[in-house]
């Protein structure tokens, strides 16, 4: 026994010393390799140095802003009309912003068009006319954001949306333009003198064909939407068919319930009313009862005493 251990033990040896042989005879035919060829060293290297960046960059953590998305002019397509999808399709095609981006504004421009009595549609052709949808825009006389409003002369109109840097923000830049914009109508009468005063020109010979600019995307923007599956992708419009479908059940569903909670709630009620009924005729059947007990006690009372023999 002691002699098998010691052969394997001696066996074992030889092994690691000779794999200890193999590895660095594989180090030094590697180091021979790479000083004999320049451009595979320079190569080694420069994967070295990428996994070393790599793992460098991983080990620094982005920060955690669950909320970020809350602070984004963004919007799911989805939630939105046929007409307002189609009018953001049509305008991020034509003027290269992304979609969903786009879905805010055209989200945007339909809440305001109904709170300010306005043509949604109008208010997007403004913004395409003024900015074609950047944000961030200003001219050379300092107009400013979507709808190019004067910050400087419409101070007082941001103080409700924090200050003049709101005028870089899509949603209160629009509140603001729009205000101004129907103001202008309503001053001048109508859209297309309201749109030169809107663009400064009431004063001046003519608007240098801005209220044309305006009018004429008006016209293109309903036209494309008059038909809004035709302005949609492919793919999304299965989505929002499924959509409108899922909708549509969740309505009927929802119908359903309710007119079974009705119902329920009809007959508890019926349920209830009888019950009381029974309650009040057992309630009047001892009222009579009592009554007819007293009359006949009465009765009783009132009887004439039999002489006694």
């Amino acid at each position: 026994m002691m002699t098998l251990m010691k052969s394997s033990i001696a066996a074992l040896r030889a092994v690691c010393m000779n794999g200890f042989a193999l590895v660095g005879a594989l180090a030094v035919f590697c180091a021979l390799v790479v000083f004999s060829y320049p451009d595979l060293r320079m190569q080694g290297e420069q994967w070295l140095y990428g996994q070393l960046y790599e793992r460098k960059v991983a080990q620094v953590q982005l920060d955690v802003e669950h909320e970020a998305t809350e602070r984004v002019t963004a919007v799911n397509l989805l939630d939105l009309s046929e007409e307002q999808a189609a009018a953001a399709f049509w305008l991020s095609k034509k003027y290269r912003v992304a979609p969903e981006p786009m879905g805010a504004l055209v989200a945007q421009a339909y809440e305001l068009g109904e709170k300010r009595g306005l043509d949604p549609q109008l208010i997007l052709s403004v913004v395409a006319i003024e900015s074609r949808f950047n944000p961030f825009a200003q001219s050379a006389v300092g107009a400013q954001g979507l709808m190019q409003v004067m910050t400087n002369v419409h101070e007082d109109k941001y103080a409700n949306f924090g200050g003049t840097l709101a005028a870089f923000d899509p949603l209160s830049n629009m509140q603001v333009g729009s205000l101004i914009l129907k103001d202008c109508i309503d001053r001048f009468g109508g859209i297309q003198p309201g749109l030169v005063c809107y663009v400064g020109a009431a004063k001046l010979p003519n608007d240098g064909g801005y209220s044309s600019k305006v009018l004429a995307e008006q016209a293109r923007l309903k036209s494309a939407t008059s038909t809004p599956m035709n302005a949609m992708p492919p793919a999304f419009k299965q989505a929002f068919d499924k959509r409108k479908e899922s909708q549509q059940r969740e309505l009927l569903a929802a119908a359903e319930k309710a007119a079974a909670d009705e119902a329920a709630q009809t007959s508890n009620a019926d349920a209830q009313y009888q019950a009381l009924d029974a309650a009040l005729e057992n309630v009047a059947a001892m009222v009579d009862s009592k009554q007819a007990t007293h009359v006949v006690a009465q009765a009783g009372g009132d009887k004439p005493a039999t002489a006694t023999p």
